[in-house]
């Protein structure tokens, strides 16, 4: 186990405990009138720890607190390590970013691509190229999701029993394979789609490499950076520390939900929201990416290749908003926001919903979990609770803003 710890005082790392007494103010109070369970926030620079905050409970109704070594259902988070796993492979040139990926998923040689129509009247025509490991890591490979109920694809997909996903009681591999059945939206390269391409991606990991995707995380990512907690289930040792699930009421409150099944090994490993892990397994995590690809004298990654990593790659420096597959897409919140491989981007700070520094990457998860680098502040920032909200709320946005105003140099 590893414990995230405060290294630093705030003044020493260019920053305002001021400010930052304000933003812990502020999700206390958030806390404090039943809209999250606790929090955890984590901020540094130059890789030292100068502000951690935990707040609240992890567990409500055992009164549990939320302590620096609480284990979150990261979800979401899980892509960019999905991303690393798969770029450790292309710098060893055994995949390659434009393979077809039906040369190591043969399900997916031929795809086809939605043209008119709905259900058992949908038409559909080949693909005008062929779907690349790129466009997967990019979110731009025509793959969708169940639940956005914005095109007659998405109806395939809930259709297919993947409303979480996954197929019923199938694992990754079975579950890509279903994927495959079932039309594109677009043609690759066309669009950004957030989707479950990072699953795609997992097996694809799997394939190349021989391993289960738990095993080559551990073996080739979590073991070398020390990331001691981090993994898609959670043992016997670990299980009191990890933090309850929540969902939003319809009066704002939270109740419990159901979570990630992480007690023993899951049958689906899924590539894109799979994983619990620690504030500092992912403190860890970040600081690979800050130092573009090697900590503490160990190198997962060249430093071009992170750099390839942490930048846009949508074409003509597009935004998630202009480059989207509307509606699902058209928000204010992808405005001045790219993507790169496996992480966002921002690429143009004045359009940004909250105050971002160019080139700032990193993601979110379902649960109300966020990291972010700033490499221009050298910044790092992770976010953690346990809710899952029925619509898009404040906290990113709030959290920017306010560890933004704590910057004073």
């Amino acid at each position: 186990m590893g414990l995230l710890r405060q290294e630093a005082d705030p003044a020493e790392c260019g920053l305002d405990a001021q400010a930052l007494d304000r933003l812990d103010r502020h999700f206390a109070h958030e806390v404090d009138a039943g809209r999250l369970p606790g929090f955890l926030v984590a901020v540094a620079r130059g890789g030292r720890v100068a502000h951690l905050t935990a707040y609240g409970r992890r567990d409500v109704a055992a009164g549990l607190p939320v302590e620096s070594d609480t284990l979150w259902r990261i979800y979401s988070m899980t892509k960019p390590v999905t991303a690393v796993a798969a770029l450790l492979l292309v710098e060893e040139g055994r995949l390659s970013l434009d393979d077809p990926v039906g040369r190591h998923l043969p399900a997916f040689a031929a795809p086809r691509v939605y043209e008119s129509g709905s259900g058992a009247g949908m038409r559909t025509r080949p693909a005008a190229g062929p779907l690349l490991v790129r466009h997967l890591m990019t979110h731009t490979a025509g793959l969708t999701f169940a639940f956005y109920h914005a095109h007659p694809v998405d109806a395939l997909y809930r259709e297919a029993g993947l409303d979480s996903s996954v197929a019923p009681g199938a694992d990754l591999a079975r579950t890509v394979d279903v994927y495959a059945g079932l039309p594109l939206q677009f043609d690759p390269g066309t669009q950004w789609n957030y989707s479950v391409a990072s699953n795609v991606l997992g097996r694809i990991v799997e394939v190349v490499s021989g391993q289960p995707l738990d095993v080559f995380f551990a073996e080739r990512i979590f073991g070398p950076l020390g990331m001691a907690d981090a993994g898609f289930q959670v043992g016997d040792e670990q299980a009191g520390r990890l933090a309850e699930l929540y969902g939003e009421t319809d009066t704002g409150g939270i109740e419990p939900v159901e979570g990630l099944p992480l007690r023993g090994r899951p049958r689906f490993l899924s590539g894109s929201g799979g994983l619990a892990a620690s504030a500092h397994d992912m403190h860890r995590f970040m600081e690979l990416l800050r130092r573009r690809g090697e900590l503490d004298g160990v190198r997962l990654l060249a430093p071009d290749t992170v750099d390839l990593m942490t930048r846009n790659h949508l074409p003509d420096g597009a935004d998630l908003r202009a480059f989207g597959s509307r509606p699902a897409h058209d928000e204010p919140g992808n405005e001045g926001v790219g993507f790169g491989l496996g992480v966002s981007v921002v690429v143009d700070p004045s359009r940004t919903r909250a105050p971002s520094g160019l080139g700032t990457y990193g993601w979110t998860g379902v649960a109300t979990t966020a990291f972010w680098v700033d490499p221009g502040r050298d910044l790092t920032v992770q976010f953690y609770t346990q809710v899952r909200p029925r619509s898009s709320h404040s906290v990113f946005p709030d959290l920017r803003r306010l560890v933004h105003e704590a910057v004073t140099g």
